[in-house]
């Protein structure tokens, strides 16, 4: 292309505590061009986007909006300069209107209610929305808000507007006139880059398609350059995909009664008709995309969902349970490492000790305030040495841990309690490559034990590399299941997709 791009991002590089989230970053946006941004969970894309959109700023590199060197401390700096950005979970305040959603920022422009109101309601009319601009934000639904963040988009005047995820929570009917409105903001010069898991949205529906793969912007071409298969190849890599070909030489499980058996699990949206099986012993991986019911699942076995669980039922060890509190399942032999491990893993303010020691405690339920505090302190010294803990000592804050160290500490914190099954949710999520080895080798060594394991993970080599049996999650249920001699990363990324 000739022209001056009205967005192009140079060298970019974004890091979290010296791990690269996006890494030397070259990307380009013209003026009226549809550019899809496809990519494995975790290959970068929302970091891009919240970068052009001013949520956060580079570490390294240069953002240059119509060839001016610029820097992005905060959306609003975007927003100045005509950078809008569409989340999949909405920003707009509930218990505003939609006219006041639509200008919020922006009062100052409009000195009274009814010009409020009447310039939303001409931008509704123009998009052809039927939404009421009196109406409050938080009665309407996930298709409506959406409409009113576009609209919102186009009030401010934006040159630039940034979809992340747009059609996950749509209808297909809502989704045709969602990219309808895109072609008619297209023509009238507005620029959009969105992200999608699905691919046929890509390859339907942008002019470019830019493909991300562990942090790094590998091709980026014309739609018409690519189909199906070459976007999943360029989203594994070549090399790694022929590595995931590999089965794990590991032990097949041979118990034949499941240590959990979950059969037409239901949660809300989130989790639908969900059956599978978990045996001593075996690793059971669950791969799929964001939103596909994989953590939710978890919080369901784990008695954290009382009130939204819908129905099915779930055994453990052949007898039939049901948790209303996670104390429950830790007292039957569950544990669960969270994917959030500084919200529900550790308590921040305690040292490294006490942390494991509260997990030891759980096993005694209500008599945990009897347990004796140097057998606690003991236990958890032999623990810190057995997942090789580094600290200056087992009475240092676990604050001030490292990532990794951190995470070992979650898990120090489950495996104390000898449980039957443990669900670890992202366990390498956010820590170093050393750590990531160790924590794989914790993991097997449990699976080793007898013990069964559910491992969630967004990260495929994960997945293929620690999984005796791997299933798929989209939409709430399970769709395939593979032996790990069967699975590679092109069956499991078409399952999640498809």
């Amino acid at each position: 292309m000739n022209r001056q791009p009205i967005v192009s991002l140079e060298n970019v590089t974004k890091s979290y505590g010296g791990i690269n989230a996006l890494e030397s970053a070259n990307f380009e946006l013209y003026p009226g061009e549809i550019h899809a941004l496809a990519g494995e969970n975790g290959a970068g894309k929302s970091t891009l986007c919240k970068l052009i959109a001013g949520v956060i700023s580079p570490s390294d590199g240069t953002v240059r909006i119509n060839g001016e060197v610029v820097k992005l401390s905060a959306p609003k700096d975007a927003s100045e300069r005509g950078i809008s950005m569409v989340y999949q979970e909405t920003s707009l305040v509930p218990q505003l209107t939609v006219a006041q959603n639509m200008v919020l920022g922006r009062e100052k422009t409009f000195n009274s209610v009814r010009k409020v109101r009447n310039a939303a309601r001409q931008v509704l009319q123009r998009l052809n929305f039927k939404v009421d601009p009196s109406q409050l934000a938080g009665s309407l639904s996930t298709a409506k808000r959406q409409m009113v963040e576009i609209a919102r988009a186009v009030l401010n005047q934006a040159k630039v507007i940034i979809f992340d995820e747009p059609t996950a929570a749509l209808t297909p009917e809502e989704t045709d006139h969602l990219f309808d409105l895109m072609k008619t903001l297209q023509a009238e010069g507005v620029a959009m880059i969105f992200i999608s898991h699905a691919l046929e949205e890509a390859l339907n529906h942008s002019d470019r398609i830019s493909v991300l793969r562990n942090g790094k912007l590998v091709v980026t071409g014309n739609a018409d350059e690519f189909d199906r298969g070459s976007l999943i190849h360029h989203m594994i890599g070549e090399e790694l995909n022929e590595k995931m070909h590999v089965p794990a030489k590991r032990h097949e499980a041979r118990s034949a009664l499941p240590v959990l058996r979950v059969e037409n699990v239901r949660m809300g949206s989130m989790v639908n008709n969900m059956s599978f099986s978990v045996f001593p012993g075996e690793i059971t991986g669950i791969a799929g995309l964001i939103g596909s019911g994989r953590s939710e699942v978890a919080k369901v076995i784990m008695g954290h969902t009382k009130r939204n669980f819908g129905g099915g039922r779930i055994w453990l060890d052949g007898r039939e349970v049901r948790y209303s509190l996670p104390a429950q399942a830790v007292a039957d032999g569950i544990a669960y490492v969270s994917e959030d491990r500084k919200l529900d893993g550790f308590f921040d303010t305690l040292s490294i000790s006490e942390n494991i020691g509260l997990g030891w405690m759980a096993k005694f339920g209500r008599r945990a305030l009897l347990a004796p505090l140097r057998k606690m302190r003991r236990i958890s010294r032999e623990w810190e040495g057995k997942l090789s803990i580094r600290s200056i000592g087992t009475d240092q804050s676990v604050l001030y841990l490292s990532g990794g160290n951190q995470q070992k500490v979650v898990i120090a914190k489950s495996l104390v309690q000898q449980p039957k099954l443990i669900i670890f949710d992202e366990p390498t999520r956010g820590v170093d490559v050393g750590a990531i080895a160790e924590i794989r080798q914790i993991v097997r060594q449990f699976a080793e034990s007898g013990a069964g394991v559910i491992l969630i993970s967004s990260y495929l080599p994960e997945i293929l590399d620690l999984s005796d049996r791997i299933l798929v999650a989209k939409s709430g249920t399970i769709v395939a299941d593979f032996p790990r001699a069967d699975a590679t990363a092109t069956k499991i990324l078409h399952a999640a997709i498809h």
